[in-house]
């Protein structure tokens, strides 16, 4: 269900069971904490969802806060389009609803708060998924000047929407010529965002480590070997990507180590 509040605005999420798919939770407008750094390493986040109409499981859980009986369960948090389309989705573990109050949203919606646990929704990736949402990611070097912190954001929005941004297109065939510019891969996060870029277009997703970029070079994530690499201002992209790692009984650059890879999986590297 799609409700435009007073301000025109839709929701942003919806939540459906992890137990039962026919079990909706409900839409929210916003979903305010789940993009917060975790309180430490098992930490759950405080999240407050504004504007829902809790349904299902979650509107049991409702009706009992501060109850043995408010824990809901586990979940799916869907990340909703203009249209109500699903772009991406989050686990969210122990869902727990710990406070209602009524919404200025509109007559009949609540602001509940819930206490979760998400592993996957990194601290800044909401702003790539409002890009996506307002159909403005459409132009390349959007990450060009984000925090090193946010590229690791970026990269896992690219990965959990490459469905719903790439709707089955096939990978681009053999023999195809991609283009990366070294100017701006200024750590290991920043080549993944250059390289995904380059073969699945902006926001594109090719990898976000090592044993990712491996398998997406079998095929099946937008390219097929063998291909082409046009590495631009490789020089600069050598010096900065000069991180050891171990390999084996050896421990060569994380730059050689690339370019191995690529040789591994039949990619050409030309060097600029």
């Amino acid at each position: 269900m799609r409700i435009a509040g007073q301000d025109g605005e839709r929701q942003k999420y919806a939540l459906t069971s992890d137990e039962d798919d026919n079990d909706f939770w409900g839409p929210a407008y916003e979903a305010e904490g789940l993009f917060t750094p975790l309180p430490d390493e098992k930490g759950a986040r405080r999240v407050r969802l504004t504007g829902l109409l809790p349904q299902g499981g979650l509107l049991k859980s409702v009706g009992h806060v501060g109850s043995r009986r408010a824990p809901a369960g586990n979940a799916w948090i869907n990340l909703l389009d203009g249209d109500g389309v699903t772009m991406g989705s989050y686990f969210v573990g122990q869902v727990t609803v710990v406070d209602v109050e009524p919404s200025a949203r509109g007559a009949g919606l609540v602001d509940v708060t819930v206490t979760l646990w998400c592993e996957d929704a990194l601290p800044g990736a909401d702003a790539a998924w409002d890009l996506i949402r307002a159909g403005q990611l459409d132009h390349t070097g959007t990450w060009h000047d984000l925090a090193s912190e946010d590229r690791r954001a970026w990269l896992s929005v690219a990965l959990w929407s490459r469905g719903y941004r790439q709707q089955g297109r096939p990978d681009a065939p053999t023999g195809q010529v991609f283009t990366i510019d070294g100017q701006f891969i200024v750590d290991e996060d920043s080549f993944y965002c250059a390289i995904g870029e380059a073969i699945n277009g902006p926001g594109g997703y090719f990898g976000w480590n090592l044993d990712a970029l491996d398998d997406c070079l079998i095929g099946g994530w937008g390219a097929s070997t063998p291909f082409t690499l046009l590495w631009g201002s490789s020089a600069q992209a050598r010096a900065r990507l000069a991180e050891r790692v171990p390999v084996g009984d050896r421990d060569v650059s994380l730059f050689d180590l690339l370019l191995e890879i690529f040789e591994g999986q039949g990619v050409s590297v030309v060097l600029r």
